[in-house]
């Protein structure tokens, strides 16, 4: 007896092989496609459309999971009241932290002087492949305008996820103002059409070790060896000022906040090994707004600061504004001093709410921040265009992590935590994921007497 049940325990605790978890595919697929990269460079650069496919695939699912994930989180929280003091906390949090980002890119690119040892360009050259800078203009007054969309369907449509965030902190709003029946109704609804959205997402995501090997073998391929050696020194820079800033900064709220950073990044790891196969923060948005939720931390929390940062909390973003925009400066020997760098950070403060969550977004972004400055050539962005994707893994993943700390950060701070839950995911997340997700409690209906009095039953009981 004690034999089969210790066999039955056994198999039940057994872990499957590492090689059928995602994040070693994803691993084995970054891995092949550097190699198919070096090897064969014209063949590895028609592999961008493998990529492109599963970051499409991912996109078409982001924004109504967004959408849902904050209406959700507005209405679980009962009141306006409760929901707009985690919005007001987590929009401070955001901003400081960004301008803390963007402040060290400035001291670390002043430090390694950045650009000055690339040679005297002259404004036109490489004008003819500069990325056009179009939509790039910024102000305050296009900002607003921009995080506003004409239509409902436009928001989901436009592929600016800000829009939707705008759309769905409304939609969640206007459900609070409802009668409590009515929410009920709607919220249930709602939930019916999110898990049918993740569902989707997660057939979507088996495919992501193909997407992986596509966009790294085409970076590789496209990139070669010359345009990698000549700005090394750069990208080297670039991710040693990304990993100051995780693990100095971020661990440094986490210090404050009670957590230990390494538990919280191996909590996620899957998601992150994934952001950096795919260079792209949405390709972990689905899979964190369960795990953090399952974590312990509340549905309004999840709900409200994830998708918000994802707008707003862009710190890997707000470094490579900084750290590139002064490489061009130096590259063109234009002079920086301290009055000129104040007035970028400025400038960078609203540039860097408006990029994409997507591959390419940030240098769409950075390409409008140097030509906002009226002082800077934009063709300038074109010598860091061979580099941009292995710049971008890293900006990804501090763009990404940022965001799951402050989750963590900001569920504690606003008592939207299940303490022991979370103490218990982060102490051992492999044994913690392995246990079934716990089941929600039958609500229950009433069935009208013959007296006309209601009788509770149990939803099953259909």
């Amino acid at each position: 007896m004690s034999r089969q049940g210790g066999l039955r325990m056994t198999a039940h605790t057994a872990r499957p092989p590492w090689y059928r978890g995602l994040m070693a595919q994803v691993v084995i697929a970054m891995v092949l496609g550097v190699a198919v990269g070096f090897a064969f460079p014209g063949f590895a650069a028609d592999l961008k459309i493998v990529g492109d496919l599963f970051l499409a695939l991912i996109k078409a699912g982001v924004a109504p999971l967004v959408f849902f994930t904050v209406v959700m989180g507005i209405a679980s929280a009962g009141d306006l009241k409760k929901a707009s003091r985690l919005g007001f906390v987590a929009l401070v949090y955001f901003e400081v932290v960004s301008t803390v980002a963007l402040l060290l890119g400035l001291v670390a690119a002043n430090l390694f002087g950045v650009g000055k040892g690339a040679g005297r360009l002259s404004p036109g050259a490489d004008a003819a492949q500069a990325p056009s800078a179009g939509e790039g203009e910024h102000g305050v007054t296009a900002f607003i305008r921009d995080i506003v969309p004409d239509n409902f369907v436009g928001a989901f449509s436009s592929g600016q996820l800000l829009q939707v965030v705008v759309v769905a902190v409304l939609f969640g709003v206007g459900l609070l103002a409802l009668k409590p029946h009515m929410q009920e109704r709607v919220n249930s609804g709602l939930e019916v059409v999110s898990e049918a959205f993740f569902a989707f997402v997660n057939v979507v995501m088996k495919l992501a070790p193909i997407g992986a090997f596509g966009a790294i073998a085409y970076s590789v391929g496209t990139s070669g060896s010359a345009m990698l050696l000549a700005l090394a020194e750069l990208v080297l820079q670039y991710w040693l000022v990304v990993a100051v800033f995780v693990f100095g900064v971020l661990g440094l709220i986490c210090l404050l906040a009670g957590f230990n950073i390494w538990r919280i990044l191996r909590y996620v790891r899957v998601e992150m090994t994934l952001v950096l196969g795919t260079a792209s923060s949405e390709a972990a948005l689905p899979g964190l707004l369960k795990k953090l939720t399952r974590a312990g931390c509340s549905k309004q929390s999840v709900g409200l600061v994830v998708p918000t940062g994802y707008a707003f909390n862009l710190d890997g973003t707000s470094l490579y504004l900084s750290i590139c925009t002064l490489f061009v400066a130096n590259a063109y020997g234009i002079p920086m001093g301290l009055p000129e760098q104040l007035g970028l950070l400025l400038i960078m403060l609203l540039t860097s709410k408006g990029a994409a969550t997507v591959s390419g977004g940030t240098f769409v972004v950075f390409a409008s921040t140097v030509a906002a400055t009226g002082d800077l050539p934009i063709e300038g962005t074109a010598v860091l265009f061979g580099v941009y994707r292995f710049m971008s893994m890293a900006t990804a993943f501090c763009n990404t992590f940022g965001n799951v700390v402050a989750t963590f950060v900001l569920a504690k701070w606003c008592k939207e935590m299940d303490v022991d839950t979370v103490r218990r995911a982060l102490a051992d997340p492999d044994a913690f994921l392995a246990e079934p997700e716990p089941e929600r409690e039958p609500e229950t209906e009433t069935e009208p007497r013959p007296d006309n009095t209601a009788v509770p039953v149990p939803s099953t009981a259909k």
